[in-house]
């Protein structure tokens, strides 16, 4: 069928409608389609209310279409905006934003834009290995769009080129140290100068050396890399799997989600790496969350703290302490509130040496803990500055209705998602705070994800 596009929606795809016929009205999903184009598309999945179709052919091009700069681009599942100009997708984002907002009845001033370097900005890629078979050796793959289907990959434009070179390595070797009998996953992190990455494998390894397949693959791997200094290896139920089913998962955040135990079967050279952003360092271990955006964390921090000192801050879903570490300086106490034991761990050591305090928890049972306190106590604790950062499902009811009996005076809200956005903003707006900015924040360029920071004020 023939098509105009009207706008682009949350998760990558042209929104239009049929124009005429039993199906009129209908709203149908066009990947790979821009706002303004009239495209030949077909359906394949029809939800009632709603159908997914397929592009066939654009008939009418967009004028900020351009040709993707990734050979695996339309297979690959990773990226959804390399047909369009890089303006053209942050003016996609932020009216996805907007609208999201306008939704929930929340009307925000002008929305601002952070953006950088559109290509080679991620310091963490995630790769699946196909297993071996007659016809080809182990291979390292993303899945592809819209299924569980492995695509082997030899690049990935919008990775660190250190992780670039350190997956061709990995794919030379993948045959001759048969990586598929030792993981089926393998995660890449570098640090901000790429100086150094680190590898997390997860896998039921079928050897009974699996200490020993690692050292070989890191030996050999180092040699062609020398950029390698560590690497553990977690049991699938245990370790990367786990993680990633209960965090957020699509930007690479796992912070502050349900922790399985992170026991290594096995591990080579340095178990953590030094991350220097916002001029601190950080330590970043195996297995603790990290913003993905080398090119933005500086302004990242800075837009989240800048503006603001006082007596009392709370770092809440704190991670390694990107926030409360700069914090530090800017408040006389800072409270890093974190579950995850890795991240915690990294926490404690980010923030030793100052007087600011970490505490192991959730953040709902933190503020549970908070509210419940007797009233003189809770006004000697009630905090200048919170700052939340939660994983894609946002704050909830109990969290923000919290918040509010809390009342600190100033909140940033530090949000991955749009939709859960816009629900706990408008719960917030309802007891008595107002949206001072609120700035989208391209940490996922190519892709439909968006990061976004709002800061509000007690009225």
């Amino acid at each position: 069928m023939r098509l105009r596009i009207e706008k682009a929606i949350y998760g990558g795809a042209g929104l239009s409608r049929i124009g005429e016929g039993p199906l009129a009205g209908k709203a149908v999903f066009v990947p790979m389609a821009l706002p303004g184009e009239t495209v030949e598309a077909h359906i394949v999945e029809d939800r009632g209310s709603f159908a997914n179709a397929e592009l066939d052919a654009v008939l009418e091009a967009a004028r900020s279409r351009i040709a993707a700069a990734c050979p695996y681009y339309g297979v690959c599942g990773g990226c959804h905006y390399q047909h369009a100009e890089y303006p053209q997708q942050l003016e996609m984002k932020a009216a996805v934003l907007r609208e999201s907002l306008e939704r929930a009845g929340v009307l925000p001033p002008a929305i601002a834009v952070l953006s950088g370097g559109p290509w080679g900005y991620r310091n963490r890629i995630r790769l699946h290995v196909r297993p071996g078979a007659h016809d080809g050796p182990p291979a390292l793959c993303y899945r592809q769009r819209g299924s569980h289907t492995m695509l082997a990959v030899g690049e990935c434009p919008i990775a660190a080129p250190v992780l670039v070179r350190s997956l061709q390595a990995i794919q030379q070797l993948a045959g001759p140290l048969r990586i598929d009998q030792l993981c089926d996953e393998i995660e890449l992190f570098t640090n901000d100068s790429q100086a150094a990455v680190l590898l997390s494998l997860s896998g039921r390894p079928s050897g009974d050396k699996p200490q020993a397949q690692l050292h070989n693959l890191c030996a050999a791997l180092n040699s062609e890399v020398p950029e390698v200094h560590g690497a553990a290896l977690f049991r699938s139920v245990d370790g990367l799997e786990a993680i990633n089913s209960a965090a957020k998962s699509k930007g690479g955040k796992n912070k502050s989600a349900p922790s399985p135990t992170r026991a290594a079967l096995a591990n080579w050279g340095e178990q953590a790496l030094t991350y220097t952003a916002a001029g601190f360092d950080y330590r970043v271990s195996l297995g603790s969350f990290f913003q993905v955006n080398r090119f933005l964390v500086d302004g990242l921090v800075d837009l989240v703290t800048r503006t603001y000192s006082g007596d009392l801050a709370w770092d809440l879903y704190a991670g390694v302490g990107l926030f409360a570490r700069a914090l530090t300086s800017r408040f006389r106490l800072v409270r890093g509130v974190e579950s995850a034991p890795s991240s915690c761990a990294d926490l404690r050591e980010n923030l030793g040496g100052t007087a600011h305090k970490v505490v192991e928890s959730s953040t709902l049972d933190f503020l549970r803990l908070q509210a419940a306190s007797p009233s003189k106590a809770k006004k000697q604790t009630r905090p200048d500055l919170v700052v939340v950062d939660p994983p894609r499902a946002g704050l909830g009811g109990e969290v923000t209705a919290l918040l509010a009996r809390i009342a600190p005076r100033e909140i940033v809200y530090v949000s991955c998602d749009p939709a859960t956005l816009a629900r706990d903003l408008r719960a917030l707006l309802q007891s008595g705070y107002r949206i001072d900015s609120t700035t989208l924040v391209d940490l996922f360029p190519q892709t439909f994800h968006l990061e976004s920071v709002s800061h509000l004020s007690l009225r």
